[in-house]
């Protein structure tokens, strides 16, 4: 039985499209939903994908946080549903609590586009299983809302239960406190970054390499295995 992993679309999301096509290419079923959904569609995993949901009105993530499809989702997470947020997607994670911390403009003020270095940091979630920890792996970013922030006493215990993700090298891009990029929550099934795997599936476009690749075999493994 093929894995669905569910791909939901805001007004202004733009790498729904780009996301669906990673998951086809590792093997997985991608399934469309729409943000006025109430229901998943009994998809086996949710990524919430990168854009600007309602012109990042207010704040990034603040409105989509809202829509009716995040009921179900909020509720399925808590009990175990995979779910991937990049970029955008992560930033709403953060307005629902689904993940700690919030983001912020970031710190130079200007919208950034670049190939960007990451260390693997967690190699034992729901996502990222296919990497090893401490891997290097490049992976396409682009934000104005990048920058990463928590107060003192999270970040020390997102440290401390080893809940960073990813972490920046060689050149923080927006200011993140600690060199974040991403994190999961407690239980590893909900994870967020902001630099974009779905655009380095194939080697024909974004870095020229496949390293954002994992993040979906990785859930497709642990889907099959279920």
């Amino acid at each position: 039985m093929t894995a669905r992993i569910g791909v939901v679309t805001f007004p202004g999301s733009l790498d729904d499209r780009d996301t669906q096509r990673a998951i086809r290419v590792a093997g997985a079923e991608p399934v469309a939903l729409w943000h006025k959904d109430k229901d998943l569609k009994q998809v086996d995993a949710v990524v919430l994908c990168g854009g600007f949901s309602y012109g990042d009105y207010l704040r990034a993530g603040a409105i989509a946080r809202f829509s009716p499809v995040m009921e179900p989702l909020l509720e399925q997470a808590k009990a175990g549903l995979p779910v991937l947020g990049i970029c955008n997607g992560f930033q709403i994670l953060t307005e629902a609590h689904l993940l700690p911390g919030t983001m912020l403009r970031n710190d130079h003020l200007h919208f950034i586009c670049r190939d960007q270095k990451l260390r693997v940091e967690n190699a034992e979630t729901s996502w990222t299983t296919d990497y090893t920890a401490g891997q290097e792996i490049h992976i396409p970013l682009k934000n104005n809302d990048g920058q990463y922030v928590a107060d003192a006493y999270t970040l020390d215990k997102l440290e401390a239960e080893g809940r960073v993700a990813f972490r920046y090298l060689d050149f923080n891009p927006n200011g993140s406190q600690r060199d974040i990029a991403g994190v999961t929550n407690e239980a590893g099934n909900v994870v967020g970054l902001m630099p974009h795997p779905e655009h380095a599936v194939e080697p024909l476009i974004g870095t020229g390499r496949t390293d954002g690749l994992p993040f979906f075999t990785s859930i497709l493994k642990k889907l099959v295995n279920a």
